[in-house]
């Protein structure tokens, strides 16, 4: 039962004396020859919402011209919103008599078309911006900020790759049986029974749904599932994936604890990584943020590394084991301010959100409790003179009542969500790190400061410019902006000569995602007369050899040197 603003009134349509009954003609063969426009509401990738009138009737005129005019007015403002708040996008003008007077012929419908004929000039857009509070929200969008958070989240957020890799080498470890299909799908053809008895598992049960014994199409990619249904999607929340992650705590949950061994085959790290959970909460009880924070303590430093560090480290052979009499605590000083400083940025978002909540929802609120005195100060008038008119009046002040509640309990939200704490840091994990022993893959630091300098000094060249993020291991060495816009992920590999070049797990799924923004910049001769070699989407214009002993993709020089977009001396 859908029930419009007459039922909330109190209306009675007993005494309805007109009934508008709108002909939608759903005969396909009759469709296009009986409507007379498709009025197109909003639109979300392809999906439509019509509205169909049949323009042969005067009402249908009417409503033609109405939607006409919104068209006109939604496409000056830049906003759907338009229609909903159509009352005063045609202030003054009462729809109701007008569509009464065309079915009736009460009125030419020249005269009625020319009352809903405005002329949506600056200053009528400037009013309807104000009625939609858009001039009000808009006041507190920094929609550079949002870009480059935006940014940002794309940068670090745990992309699909990851979570596939994971699932990939836990799946076999379990014993699961899975091909790889075109186009970037999988098919998973047989499911331990062992892990398909964690849906069944009371403890669970509430946790997965159904595993299936097989997916014969799957993918970790929401893009080439949403294009393709017959594919499973799996990712967070998927009841394979999950069971996966209990059956990955329940084995190895207390040996992780323990601790590990790696190397890194760019010998550069000699030492421990610390791995700590860090929250935080508001005065509501909720998570307002959590994150793993990794800390590198070695002879000489400590200091905040990325956890996505692990993905290019190399496990150690086994019988290495990893010293039993460490201090867990020693660290817990630095991991606190740490974890004050994680406070502090969601401080500072959520103090930005309690402004516009408090200057927004607030007036919001106050508008519309006084609009409801507005209106109750007439019906008692009308009360007062013999009218009935308590049922209405008993639903504004029910609905008063409801939003002084929504205003009192938004207050407290706001008030409880910029109230931080933080939890003590928990530390989950620690691994012990040793330089690989095999030189060829030791990275040289003066060589490599080579390649960086010469790979920023093209970027200025062509007026772009590049930053130097290669010490947060996000996958990529340099971030470079230009001036229209774009935003190119490179990667720099220096060598003193010619050679190979090794791309590290996380730079090779850096690639995979961010494809024709990604790019590989080899520079050779380093160390005499550098020359820099610039392949664009490597994941898809190399074949590199993925050298699992060593944890990296490598690329001959004829690979690189063959598939280059260009090249510069400098």
């Amino acid at each position: 039962m859908v029930a419009t603003e007459a039922a909330g009134e109190g209306i009675n349509l007993q005494f309805c004396h007109i009934m508008i009954n709108y002909d939608i003609p759903w005969n396909p063969n009759r469709l296009e020859q009986r409507m007379g426009r498709i009025h197109r509401y909003g639109q979300q990738k392809d999906v439509y919402i019509f509205n169909i009138v049949a323009e042969d009737t005067r009402e249908g005129k009417v409503l033609s011209k109405l939607l006409e005019k919104l068209e006109e007015i939604k496409n000056k403002l830049g906003s759907d919103r338009v229609f909903d708040v159509i009352g005063e996008v045609f202030e003054g003008k009462n729809f109701y008599h007008l569509i009464l007077e065309a079915i009736t012929s009460a009125k030419e419908l020249d005269e009625i078309l020319k009352e809903l004929d405005i002329e949506p000039d600056e200053e009528y857009l400037n009013k309807m911006k104000k009625a939609l509070g858009e001039s009000l929200a808009t006041r507190f969008i920094d929609y550079t900020r949002i870009k480059e958070m935006a940014e940002k989240a794309r940068e670090q957020r745990l992309i699909p790759e990851y979570v596939e890799e994971f699932f990939k080498r836990t799946f076999r470890k379990i014993g699961g049986k899975m091909r790889a299909l075109k186009n970037g799908f999988i098919a998973i053809d047989s499911v331990p029974f062992e892990l398909r008895q964690y849906a069944k598992n009371p403890r669970f049960k509430n946790k997965f749904g159904t595993i299936n014994k097989q997916y014969p199409k799957a993918t970790f990619d929401k893009d080439l599932a949403f294009k393709n249904p017959d594919a499973e999607f799996i990712s967070f929340g998927h009841p394979l994936l999950e069971a996966i992650f209990a059956w990955g705590i329940e084995n190895f949950g207390e040996q992780v604890k323990k601790g590990a061994v790696f190397k890194d085959p760019s010998g550069r790290l000699n030492g421990y990584i610390w791995f700590y959970v860090g929250e935080i909460t508001d005065g509501k009880g909720d998570i307002a943020g959590r994150k793993i924070m990794a800390i590198y303590e070695s002879k000489n430093e400590i200091k905040e590394i990325n956890p996505a560090i692990l993905w290019d480290l190399m496990p150690a052979a086994d019988g290495i084991t990893i010293e039993t009499s460490l201090d867990k605590d020693k660290l817990l000083p630095f991991v606190i301010k740490l974890v004050e400083k994680y406070q502090k940025e969601i401080a500072k978002e959520r103090n930005r959100q309690a402004e516009i909540k408090t200057k927004y929802g607030l007036k919001s609120l106050d508008y519309l409790i006084g609009k409801l005195d507005e209106d109750l100060a007439e019906l008692y008038t009308k009360q007062g003179k013999g009218e009935k008119v308590e049922l209405p009046i008993s639903n504004k002040e029910e609905q008063k009542k409801r939003y002084e509640q929504a205003k009192k309990q938004l207050k407290e939200d706001i008030s409880k969500e910029q109230a931080l704490s933080i939890s003590m840091p928990e530390l989950f994990a620690v691994i012990r790190v040793y330089p690989e022993k095999d030189k060829a893959m030791f990275e040289s630091e003066e060589i490599e400061k080579i390649g960086m300098d010469v790979a920023m000094n093209y970027e200025r060249l062509n007026e772009r410019e590049p930053e130097d993020v290669s010490s947060e291991n996000l996958g990529f060495d340099i971030r470079s902006r230009g001036k229209d816009g774009e935003i190119r992920y490179i990667e720099v590999k220096a060598r003193a000569g010619e050679g190979e070049v090794a791309l590290t797990p996380n730079e090779w799924f850096k690639a995979k995602r961010f494809k024709d923004q990604y790019f590989l910049y080899v520079v050779v001769n380093a160390a005499t007369k550098p020359v820099l070699y610039i392949i664009k989407n490597p994941a898809e214009n190399l074949t590199p050899e993925q050298k699992v002993e060593i944890v990296r993709f490598v690329v001959p020089v004829d690979e690189w040197k063959g598939k280059k977009e260009e090249v510069w001396n400098r």
